[in-house]
Order: structure tokens, then sequence, then C-alpha cells
């Protein structure tokens, strides 16, 4: 009988580890795993940064640890490996409906904040790759399978009436696909980080990058398709391109498990927005952070911590 309560408390302890949902954590001081994005990204350095100064300043202990892209990162708060994680806006959709890169819902995470907006990049070393459409018979990276940036890619592809058959794909990180324009390896890359983006950045240090601009139909196709885009132009100056690149972007967005505890959303939301004007020297991405955004979610809910600091403000945001 010792041994069958013992197997039963071991299986209960399991399930509470694991579960999707749980009760909340017991204070602000819990330690709160943050899944950010891959090294060559913005998420991971960002995200680092927004963990060491919560942890010095706003009396919560928060570790960034990288990802492997929005679709993982979501998983890692479903089965417990983390407590926080960035996410791509159109992800996290897709995870809380249960649509295109998962099968059924997930829904025991909620919206801390929107930070700021990720463009998509289409990256080149290529002269004469100047439309998304010269793309058709090249090499291009088009994200980890399966991946946001795969979606992504696919969409915009799809809007200038391109298929994954109709160029030669390789599924890789930023870093990697950055490694291998160098190399003459891939024709194109695409890139869904804030730009600029560390692993492009890199890249323009030693070659002559170009980036592939979307003309307006072809954008207003595919936001009337997929709304959560929004048309977005990044400036010469960033990379030293010729000229400014018109893009489409989505949001870059932390969320939170549901069972860690109000106080320590708060903490960490309060400490990013309160102190964002005098942090951008850490970080530029500071800089791009304003409550309008950060509270414009609706596709998820936020977290009850997150909509305390929000209506502290003046804004109303949609929680459970």
């Amino acid at each position: 009988m010792k041994k069958m309560i013992a197997l039963i408390l071991a299986v209960l302890m399991l399930l509470s580890m694991t579960a999707c949902a749980g009760s909340k954590t017991s204070a602000p001081a819990a330690k709160l795993r943050f899944v950010t994005g891959g090294e060559g990204g913005t998420y991971f350095a960002f995200g680092g940064v927004i963990a060491q100064h919560a942890t010095n300043n706003a009396g919560i202990s928060v570790t960034g640890i990288v990802g492997n892209g929005s679709q993982a990162n979501v998983q890692e708060l479903q089965s417990g490996n983390a407590e926080l994680a960035f996410c791509q806006s159109d992800v996290m959709a897709y995870a809380y409906n249960g649509s295109n890169l998962f099968d059924t819902k997930v829904d025991c995470f909620s919206t801390v904040a929107a930070l700021y907006m990720e463009q998509v990049q289409i990256v080149t070393l290529d002269p004469d790759i100047k439309t998304v459409a010269d793309l058709a018979g090249k090499k291009v990276s088009i994200g980890a399978a399966g991946s946001g940036v795969y979606f992504n890619a696919i969409d915009i592809l799809g809007a200038y009436g391109l298929g994954e058959a109709d160029i030669i794909p390789t599924y890789q990180s930023f870093s990697d696909s950055a490694n291998d324009l160098k190399d003459g390896k891939i024709d194109a890359a695409f890139i869904v980080s804030g730009a600029p983006t560390n692993a492009v950045t890199d890249l323009a240090t030693t070659k002559n990058v170009s980036l592939v601009s979307l003309d307006d139909e072809h954008i207003n196709t595919l936001i009337a398709k997929s709304d959560y885009y929004t048309k977005n132009v990044i400036s010469k100056d960033v990379y030293g391109t010729d000229d400014d690149v018109t893009t489409v972007a989505v949001g870059a967005v932390i969320l939170a498990r549901n069972d860690v505890s109000d106080d320590a959303i708060y903490a960490l939301v309060k400490d990013i927005f309160d102190n964002a004007p005098d942090l951008v020297s850490s970080h530029a991405k500071y800089g791009e952070l304003n409550l309008d955004f950060a509270a414009s979610v609706t596709s998820v809910p936020y977290h009850a911590g997150a909509a305390k600091y929000f209506a502290e403000k003046g804004y109303t945001v949609p929680t459970k």
C-alpha cells in the first residue's frame, strides 16, 4: 500500500510540473526562464538584456535562454520548460486557435506585451534579385521547416504566384542562412526578425547586402488574406542598402504561462516599460517600445499581471 501511495504521489507531482495550466507560482521572486531565439537574432539579444535588467532591478529572477523559433517557444511553455517566451504575433494566434503549425489548441499561455515589429527581410547578395518573382529557380532559405519564418515565406511567395516547388528551398536558422549567403551556397534567405538583425548586420560588414522590396499591390493582396501583416519600411541606414526597403511585418510579443504569479508579470512589465526611455543604449529596441502597441493584442488574452500594469496607464486589455 505504501508503495502504491508513493507511486500515485510521484505521478501527481510529475503532472503538476508538466501540465499546460496550473496554480500560480507563489511570488515575484520566482525564477522565470525566458526562452528567446537563436543567437543571431533579435529575440536572443534583446531578451537577454530584458532578463538581466529585470533580475537586477525588479525583484524577480529572469534567465534568458536560447530558443528555436516561435513554434518551439510555445511548445517550451506548454511542456513547462520555460515560463516566458518570445513569439511572433501570427504564430501565437496559430497556437491559441490550434491552426497552421499546431494540430491542437494550446491555451496555457497569455500575452504579456507586444514589443516591436518584426520585419520579413528577404536578404540577398545577388544584384539580379530585385523582386520576389526573381526568386524563382533560386536556392532560397525559407526558415526551419514548420517555423513561423517558413509560413511567412510561403505567404509572400504565394502572393507573387510562387510556391515551394518554384524555388530550391533550404531550411535554416538566421545564422546558418547568413553563413551560406556569404559562402555562395544559397542565393537568398527569408529572415523574420526586428531590424537590425545581428546575422544580417554581421553579413553587411563584409558583403554588399541587398533586401528585396515588396510592391503595394502584392502587399495589399497579402494583408487582405492574412490581416496580422502590416506594411513596414526598413530604412536604408539600417544595413547600408542603396534605398529604403518596403516589406511587411508581424509583432514580437512576450508570452507567459498562465500559472506565473500576477505579481511577477506585473513587475516584469513595469520594469520593461517604465525604464525603456533610459535603456536605449543597452539595446536599440527599447526605443521602439510604446504602450499603445504593447496593449494592442486582441488574438490572445493578456495575463492578469500585465493587465494590472496597463490599467494603471489607462489601457484596458482583454483577459481570460
